[in-house]
């Protein structure tokens, strides 16, 4: 098991997304792109300017998604990551990434989450006295479905990490990565002690 999948849509932001994707390829994992459906995808640039209020948006790179959301088995992942951005904001209506989310935090797998990325866990209902960070602009849609809203580049809750904004991404990814190798290794472990032992010599002369 050595898949990781990163939950996209059109407006993700690039830096939340591209950081973790070229990341986990230099630490050995296979990054899948998941989105609605399997196609290209738009992601953007935000920052906000100086004097202004409000975040301004820009185009960014595309990225093609490998995985719709109605395809995916969780079970044969080891990890989930939420990007942030604008499509948070509508990728949290989708029942199928409802019930992937649900999967990865019931059986306590690598999770992490930037920025607006907080939207879907929280829509899923699985935040409830979890501490995370996340955008301040974001820390109303945690609070009200229960969690704990920390303001801090990096915030480790069991399998739980996360980052306020993409500012934070040499803080949280490290962290996450490092749960990701240690999932790794108890899952070749549990393959291991599931795999039959090679018959002795002498049974394979008796059959």
């Amino acid at each position: 098991m050595n898949q990781v999948l990163l939950i996209v849509g059109d407006a993700s932001e690039t830096l939340d997304t591209l950081y973790p994707y070229y990341r986990l390829q230099e630490a050995g994992f296979d990054p899948i792109i998941a989105a609605p459906e399997q196609r290209r995808y738009q992601m953007v640039l935000h920052e906000v300017k100086p004097g202004w209020t409000i975040t301004k948006e820009w185009e960014g790179y595309t990225i093609q998604a490998d995985i719709a959301f109605r395809a995916i088995r969780p079970e044969a992942y080891l990890g989930i990551f939420f990007s942030g951005g604008r499509a948070p904001e509508y990728l949290r209506e989708d029942e199928d990434l409802l019930r992937i989310t649900r999967h990865f935090f019931a059986a306590g797998k690598p999770i992490a989450s930037v920025c607006h990325g907080v939207e879907i866990p929280a829509r899923a209902d699985c935040v409830r006295g979890r501490r995370m960070a996340t955008v301040a602009k974001c820390k109303f849609d945690l609070e009200v479905c229960g969690g704990i809203y920390v303001d801090a580049p990096c915030v480790v809750d069991g399998n739980l990490v996360s980052g306020r904004t993409f500012h934070d991404n040499g803080r949280y990814l490290g962290p996450w990565i490092l749960l990701l190798r240690h999932a790794r290794r108890a899952a070749k472990r549990l393959e291991s002690s599931n795999t039959p032992s090679s018959p002795l010599p002498n049974e394979i002369a008796l059959r």
